[in-house]
């Protein structure tokens, strides 16, 4: 049956002739800023050591809290599909203040963007985990090795510290060791995915068959771990830990470290990174804080 008074009413049938448009104009503008318009390209945000405490040896945290402020700003304007923390969350891992500071900013990302958080080697030990570290990350943090999907990524976290010195965990590291084998495996079966590594010491800063040192993972095992990347097909690794970017390659597997929002140790500027997926390609780039983009035009070849 026809509404009769709304077939009659010509003053309303023009309302709604304007307001529907506009009410879809509205609908669209909110729509996620991470998706093209082929819903095949994306992009997501590295960050890195904010590390809370880090500028003043412990005794304050200020300058902490307006970088992370900045860079949680600069993603709830942005919008990208994820945003991954790679470890040193703080800088002392009995405080607190330090740990409540870091989860009261992380809060303030918009619900509908999902943030990963990566242990880093002061968030369970320091010089190399121990048993407490493990469970104090895990009570205030969550798990220290796990997956999650992105599109067509899977993002696979892991706990380096593990690796890079398991002498007082040696059965927390043989768990993840398996647990890895598994993943990887398992995953090599789906077709048309990036499988994409995050963690907090690089395997290697420049060379993978550079010297070993605080900075890296010791080479007795980055060798082995680099060949099952090899195998399972792995091109990119996203670590930090050094305080400055650095970028290496291994038989076409990319290694990136990148710079912190905490305290920098190198010629760049605290920042993060963005990096762009496409299909079966990552592109990235290193912002400072004071050079944040104001859009990303994903379909562009550059941010």
């Amino acid at each position: 049956m026809k509404n009769k008074w709304f077939t009659k009413n010509k003053s309303f049938k023009k309302f709604a002739l304007y307001l529907i448009p506009v009410l879809i104009g509205s609908l669209l503008s909110y729509a996620p800023k991470h998706v093209s318009k082929d819903a095949k390209t994306s992009f997501f945000f590295q960050m890195t050591d904010p590390q809370f405490g880090m500028f003043a040896n412990d005794s304050n945290f200020v300058k902490e809290t307006i970088n992370f402020e900045e860079a949680i700003k600069a993603a709830n304007r942005l919008h990208p599909a994820f945003v991954v923390v790679c470890g040193d969350l703080v800088n002392q891992l009995s405080s607190r203040d330090q740990i409540s500071e870091y989860k009261r900013i992380a809060g303030q990302l918009d619900p509908s963007i999902p943030l990963y958080n990566v242990a880093g080697n002061h968030d369970v030990g320091r010089t190399k985990p121990t048993p407490e570290g493990l469970a104090n990350y895990r009570k205030y943090f969550g798990p220290e090795y796990y997956t999650f999907r992105s599109g067509n990524i899977l993002g696979i976290v892991l706990n380096s510290s593990l690796f890079f010195d398991p002498s007082l965990v040696t059965k927390e590291a043989a768990k993840q060791d398996a647990w890895l084998r598994s993943t990887l495996k398992k995953a090599a079966k789906i077709k048309k995915l990036n499988i994409v590594v995050f963690q907090h010491i690089p395997w290697f800063q420049n060379q993978p068959d550079e010297k070993d040192g605080y900075f890296n993972i010791p080479l007795v095992r980055r060798k082995t771990y680099l060949d099952l990347f090899h195998q399972y097909g792995v091109k990119y690794i996203f670590a930090g830990h050094l305080h400055k970017n650095a970028i290496g390659w291994d038989r076409g597997l990319e290694m990136v470290t990148t710079g912190p929002v905490g305290k920098p140790l190198g010629k760049d500027s605290s920042g993060f990174r963005i990096v762009k997926v496409e299909e079966n390609e990552l592109t990235h780039k290193y912002f400072s804080l004071d050079s944040l983009p104001k859009i990303i035009k994903l379909d562009n070849a550059s941010f």
